[in-house]
Formats: C-alpha cells, sequence, structure tokens
C-alpha cells in the first residue's frame, strides 16, 4: 500500500526511505511499516464509522446531533491523551507507553461494537481515541529519536503519507461493512486491527528513547509544558498545525450533511469522494518526503499554507456562486489536503525540533491542540449548520482556520529567525 518507487534516486519515493532509513542517532531504526500501522489506527478509526452516523441515529432513535457527539468525544479523547502519552514516554520509554495504548484502543473498540445506548457508545469511542493517539504522538516522537529537524519532517511526511491510506479507504469500507453487517461491523473490525497491531509492536518494537527528557511525575510533566509553552517558536508552530488541522475537521463535520441534505446525494458519495481528498493529503506528504531536506522546514510551510488558502477560496467560490456540485466541493479540498500534506508534517518537525529533549512532551502538546482546534471547529460548523443550512458555515470556519494558521506560522519564522 506504499508508493515506492523503482529507482532509489529517481524523483519518486525512494525505497531506501522505508527500507533502510540512516537515522541520525546511530540507533536501531524500527520498521517504518511498523510506524504507519500504529499511526494509521487513530485516523482509521476516526474515518470508518462516519457512514454509519445517518443510521446510527435511528438505531437509538436520538438526534443527528446528539451523534455527531460521537465526533467530538473522540476528537476531546484524542486531544487529552496526547497531553498524557508524550510526556509519559519521555519518561519511561516509547515502547511501554504505546503497548499500553494499543490495549486501551482494543478495549475501546469492543467497548463501541457492543454499546446498548448512545451514551455508551460516546464512552467507548473516547476509550478508543485515547488509545488510538498513542501511535499518532509516539510515532512522532519516535521519528525526532532517530533523526534530526530536516531528516525528521521528510520521515514524518513518508510515514503520514503511507498512514493517509487508512482515511482513504476507511469511509468506504465502513460503508460497505455496515451495509453487509451493520454498524457494530466496523468497531468489530478496528479491534481486529488493533489486536495485530498490539501483537506486532510488543514483539518487534525496539526501544528508541536514549536518556529521559524532565524527569518523572506529574510535576516534571506540567515544568516540561511550561517550559514549551514559553517558547513563541513552539507556539508558533504547534497553532499552525492545529489551526491547519482545523481546516479539515471544519470540512468532515460540514460535508457530509452539504452532500447528504445540501445536495440531495447519497451517503455512498461521500464515502467514495472522499478517496480524492485522500489523494491529495498523500500528495502533499509525498511532496515533503521528498524536498523537506532540501528546502527546509520553513519554506515547505509557507509554500503549503498559501496553496491552501487558494484551495478554500476555490472550494468557496463554488457555493457563493451556486455552481455547488459534487466535483466543486471534493476538488477544491483535494487542494487543501494536498497543502496539509506540506504543512502538517513540516509544522510537527518544528514544533517537536524547539526542544529535541522534550519530543514527546512536544508531539503530544502540539497534536493536543490539533485536536482541540479541531474539535472547536467541528462544533463550530454544526451549530452554523442548525441556523443556516448550507455549505456556508463550513466554507467559512475552513477560510478563518486557515488564515489563523497563516498567522501562527508567521509568528514561529519570526523567533526561530531570531535564534538562528
Amino acid at each position: 500500500m506504499l508508493f515506492v518507487g523503482l529507482n532509489a534516486g529517481a524523483a519518486v519515493f525512494p525505497v531506501s526511505a522505508l527500507s533502510e532509513p540512516r537515522p541520525s542517532s546511530g540507533a536501531r531504526p524500527p520498521s517504518v511499516v511498523i510506524l504507519v500501522a500504529m499511526s494509521a489506527l487513530g485516523p482509521m478509526a476516526l474515518n470508518i464509522f462516519m457512514p454509519s452516523m445517518p443510521g446510527l441515529a435511528k438505531h437509538f432513535h436520538v438526534d443527528y446531533g446528539l451523534v455527531q457527539l460521537t465526533l467530538t468525544f473522540y476528537l476531546i479523547g484524542l486531544s487529552l491523551a496526547q497531553l498524557v502519552y508524550g510526556p509519559l514516554s519521555d519518561c519511561y520509554g516509547r515502547r511501554p507507553v504505546l503497548v499500553c495504548g494499543l490495549a486501551i484502543f482494543c478495549l475501546g473498540s469492543l467497548f463501541c461494537a457492543f454499546a446498548t445506548s448512545i451514551e455508551i457508545l460516546m464512552i467507548g469511542r473516547a476509550l478508543q481515541a485515547i488509545g488510538g493517539c498513542s501511535g499518532l504522538v509516539l510515532g512522532r516522537a519516535i521519528i525526532r529519536d532517530l533523526y534530526d529537524r530536516d531528516r525528521s519532517a521528510a520521515m514524518i511526511g513518508y510515514v503520514t503519507m503511507a498512514m493517509s491510506l487508512a482515511p482513504m479507504f476507511s469511509p468506504a469500507l465502513g460503508g460497505y461493512l455496515d451495509t453487509l453487517f451493520g454498524w457494530r461491523a466496523s468497531f468489530a473490525f478496528c479491534a481486529l486491527a488493533g489486536l495485530a497491531v498490539f501483537a506486532w509492536v510488543a514483539f518487534t518494537l525496539p526501544e528508541t528513547l536514549r536518556e529521559p527528557g524532565f524527569g518523572e511525575g506529574f510535576r516534571a510533566m506540567l515544568r516540561g509544558y511550561g517550559d514549551l509553552l514559553r517558547s513563541p517558536a513552539f507556539c508558533g508552530y504547534a497553532l499552525q498545525t492545529a489551526f491547519t488541522s482545523g481546516v479539515f475537521f471544519a470540512f468532515i463535520a460540514g460535508a457530509p450533511f452539504v452532500v447528504v441534505t445540501v445536495m440531495g446525494e447519497p451517503a455512498s458519495s461521500y464515502g467514495l469522494w472522499f478517496m480524492v481528498v485522500s489523494v491529495g493529503y498523500l500528495t502533499g506528504n509525498f511532496l515533503t518526503g521528498r524536498f523537506a531536506v532540501r528546502l527546509g522546514v520553513d519554506r515547505m510551510i509557507a509554500w503549503g499554507a498559501m496553496i491552501g488558502l487558494l484551495g478554500i477560496l476555490a472550494l468557496g467560490a463554488t457555493g457563493w456562486f451556486g455552481l455547488l456540485t459534487l466535483p466543486g466541493l471534493f476538488l477544491p479540498m483535494a487542494v487543501v489536503a494536498l497543502s496539509n500534506g506540506l504543512t502538517l508534517p513540516n509544522g510537527t518537525a518544528g514544533a517537536v525540533s524547539v526542544n529535541p529533549r522534550a519530543a514527546g512532551a512536544a508531539a503530544g502538546l502540539s497534536g493536543a491542540l490539533q485536536m482541540l482546534v479541531g474539535a472547536a471547529a467541528a462544533v463550530l460548523v454544526g451549530y452554523g449548520q442548525d441556523s443556516d443550512p448550507s455549505q456556508h458555515p463550513m466554507i467559512w470556519t475552513m477560510l478563518g482556520s486557515g488564515i489563523l494558521a497563516v498567522l501562527s506560522f508567521a509568528i514561529a519564522a519570526k523567533f526561530r529567525s531570531r535564534r538562528s
């Protein structure tokens, strides 16, 4: 499922990036494939459930807005857990913390599969998110353990490019599982996938942390976060990735409503057309993997941010001029997703490189900000569509997040240049 070029030195995905990475630290690197698998669990669980949401409202006899809280609870679970995983992994190592997180993911998936009410399902989704985000946080921290700043951006790009196949195909997979076996089948699939990755990590993943970061305990955790939050460069990079994520979550919160309710298309159209968006994101991460070392983190973010704003404006134009169609909705969003593939890995690399000894804490804090802003964007779109049942609340939220992402990066670039 990875796009691997035939010639290692050609302008395509180099085989050596996957099979024989060269870590700057000299530590034995884990397989890139296992990093992809553990990082993909969270995004897969997030997206595989989307096609089941309308039917779930009927199953539990609740409003669709209440069902949408399963998305919000998932994002909140991702956000809060990332605040803990990073510092704990800085103290105790990446591997044991990751194993515990994957066990929680499997438990949460089973909790969802056997849920008898919407409230129990929300609890299960929160557990699923708490466990699933361990791979996201610790995958980035493991990469930063092994590679320098620009090379880590390239490796994060490669891993994210490969794991983007999970959200590309998971909505369609979830739709088919729902049609054939019911909505519980999606969570059963997540549990099986989580169990397979759990076993893989437990038996094969080496420890990559060479020395503890801020010591042990809750006070040390807060001290690590305090040091990071006092860094304008870290805050700039972290907020840039957060508002960039806000653009994406505004879209996935509003697009199903736009496709099904506003445009009158079947729910399956959303799952199929969402693949176009995933291709854009995959392409952006491919470009990051190829050019981050050559061009540098900041230049990649700058180009990506400008492309993202152009994509949002193109998406807005289709709605503002009454030209809203499926291609008009998803093709501009594919451009936005491409820009996310350029900005998110590089922004993450910038954030975790401010203080490499606190890479886990930085990865957790920046990831938590992404999910919090994403949850806020989803809620904002939901309330907006209650009062204005159209595509406009989604577009305005995306545009606002995109502008704030550019301003945040400007802060990061300014203070990083002062340190140089």
